[in-house]
């Protein structure tokens, strides 16, 4: 036998890494699709930049932005499909949706950091107007709304079009809202595209390319260059509207909240789960967003003692699984002791004493008492006859102070309470005796 030489793990740098998941990503078909518009967006993006400088145009650099944006919602397109390819694994159990919606959350505050960077020039640029060429202005307008609507409508996003569709309505939409269903009453064919509310994306390139047609012709008209910073700040301020709504709704699903658009129907489901037969009580329940549109969650039911853990599961995964995709349930059953007070006096010689019960102990998982692991011991008389059955004697306070006799013709005394574990037996000449065995510890009854 030679010597066992282990393996060696390789350790892949960081690009090797990069590397195999790029080659896993391009391995789809459809990832060429938006590979390609991808190195166009890189070309159109490089045109526009050097037309912004030599037009000296503030306008065209705040519209410039949104052809960057195209860009960030290609690379979230390729994110989503290497997410639809990798399988859950033991560190991530969920799978890796959640980083869709991270995706989607950056791309969105990046371009609102860069608005927010164009109202700052803007301010600027009001003190001291420079002049603007406006050469290319227009054709640099009209090539990248060409190239955007080409990106929105040739690539399904499947993220930003869930996002469109799920986040509140920017107020840009809302404006629009009323001209729509005004154009739609006069032309009813489109209504599919303007109802119920436009396209966001569609809309914001629609109106900078509309202001910045409108500064083209201001400023070959009457020569004002004020109007190029004015409609820079315009756009700006349109673009930060449209995608501050999609910035909250993932970064309420980053933070594992409740989508206020399915509380209703999970209120009524666990109402209908806890009048399942056998439920007691649903508790600790908690449901949240992994992904865009898939919902996830847990709860613990309690059950009867009677019931069956495999039914009731059954029937409670039936009832949420519709609308929960990624579902924990726990099941456990409702386990706890009725405390008894020990103790008989009989009428006959012949009695049966109780069984013991000892101190209640709590389930710290389910705060309700446990049962005991092994069956109470059983005390008898070593005297002939039938058990009779027993009876609880009654709380201390509540005698008459007057002799009591018992079934053996002893008289004593009114009882008095000691203190001690339970147990029965017999007074013969001032000593107990439990089974035989004396001194043994009992909750006593002197006479």
């Amino acid at each position: 036998q030679g010597t066992i030489h282990p393996f060696r793990k390789t350790h892949r740098s960081l690009f090797g890494k990069l590397t195999q998941e790029f080659t896993l990503v391009a391995s789809d078909r459809r990832s060429w699709r938006v590979l390609l518009f991808g190195a166009l967006n890189l070309l159109c993006t490089g045109c526009l930049l050097m037309w912004c400088s030599s037009t000296n145009s503030m306008a065209l650099t705040a519209y410039t932005y949104l052809t960057i944006f195209d860009l960030f919602s290609l690379i979230t397109c390729l994110i989503s499909s290497w997410v639809a390819m990798k399988k859950p694994s033991q560190v991530y159990s969920f799978g890796f949706e959640r980083l869709e919606v991270l995706a989607v959350f950056a791309s969105t505050v990046l371009v609102q950091l860069g608005a927010l960077f164009i109202l700052k020039e803007s301010v600027e640029r009001f003190m001291e107007q420079p002049e603007v060429h406006t050469g290319r202005l227009l054709v640099g307008t009209f090539v990248a709304l060409f190239f955007n609507l080409l990106t929105l409508l040739s690539v399904r996003n499947k993220p930003f079009a869930y996002v469109s569709e799920a986040a509140s309505s920017s107020w840009l939409q809302e404006h629009v809202a009323d001209l729509s269903r005004s154009l739609c009453g006069i032309i009813p064919g489109l209504s599919s595209v303007l109802l119920p509310r436009m396209n966001p994306f569609v809309l914001i390139n629609l109106a900078g390319a509309m202001s910045l047609c409108i500064t083209y012709m201001l400023i070959e008209i009457n020569n004002y260059n004020a109007v190029d910073t004015a409609s820079a700040a315009a756009i700006a301020l349109m673009t930060f509207g449209t995608m501050y709504p999609m910035s909250v709704y993932s970064g309420k699903v980053l933070l594992q909240t409740t989508p206020s658009h399915v509380i209703g129907q999970l209120d009524k489901l666990l109402r209908e789960v806890s009048t399942l037969d056998g439920v007691l009580e649903v508790r600790n329940e908690h449901f949240w967003t992994v992904g865009f549109g898939s919902l996830a969650g847990s709860a613990h039911v309690r059950i009867r003692r009677d019931a069956n853990e495999q039914l009731v599961l059954a029937h409670v995964t039936n009832r949420l699984l519709p609308l929960v995709s990624t579902l924990t349930v726990q099941i456990f059953k409702d386990d706890w002791t009725r405390p008894l007070l020990t103790g008989a006096l009989s009428a006959s010689p012949a009695s049966a004493p109780l069984p013991s019960v000892g101190p209640l102990e709590l389930d710290p998982l389910t705060s309700t008492p446990a049962k005991p692991s092994s069956p109470p011991p059983e005390f008898s008389f070593n005297t002939p006859g039938k058990n009779a059955p027993p009876v609880l004697l009654p709380a201390p306070g509540h005698h008459a102070h007057r002799p009591y006799a018992l079934g053996l013709g002893y008289t004593a005394a009114p009882p008095t309470w000691g203190a001690g574990t339970a147990g029965d037996g017999l007074r013969t000449g001032g000593t107990w005796q439990v089974n035989n065995r004396p001194n043994t510890p009992f909750m006593e009854l002197i006479l």
